[in-house]
């Protein structure tokens, strides 16, 4: 498999892991807020809103980075007669 399928799947796995991260220091900044360090937690906040703002943009390159790698997949037609493996006849000896 190319380094170029894995991509998108890289891609969104990061994406993810960021979310989750997020998720995680807004608990956070809802417990500095609940013991009194308002301020400390406005801040984090207002650093949180860049991923919340890019968020969209993300997902949807994401969903076209992985349709994309889909689609330039090379597909097997399973329902091809196995007998014509032209240009290659794995069961036999070609005749010459």
């Amino acid at each position: 498999m190319p380094n170029s399928d894995l991509l998108p799947s890289l891609l969104f796995k990061i994406n993810e892991n960021q979310l989750a991260l997020e998720a995680a220091i807004m608990e956070l900044s809802n417990w500095v807020e609940q013991r009194g360090s308002a301020d400390v937690a406005d801040n984090v906040r207002g650093a949180l809103e860049a991923i919340d703002r890019n968020e969209e943009f993300i997902k949807m390159t994401l969903a076209v980075m992985m349709m994309r790698s889909d689609r330039d997949r090379p597909r097997v037609d399973l329902n091809r007669d196995p007998s014509r493996n032209w240009p290659f006849d794995y069961g036999r000896r070609l005749q010459t």
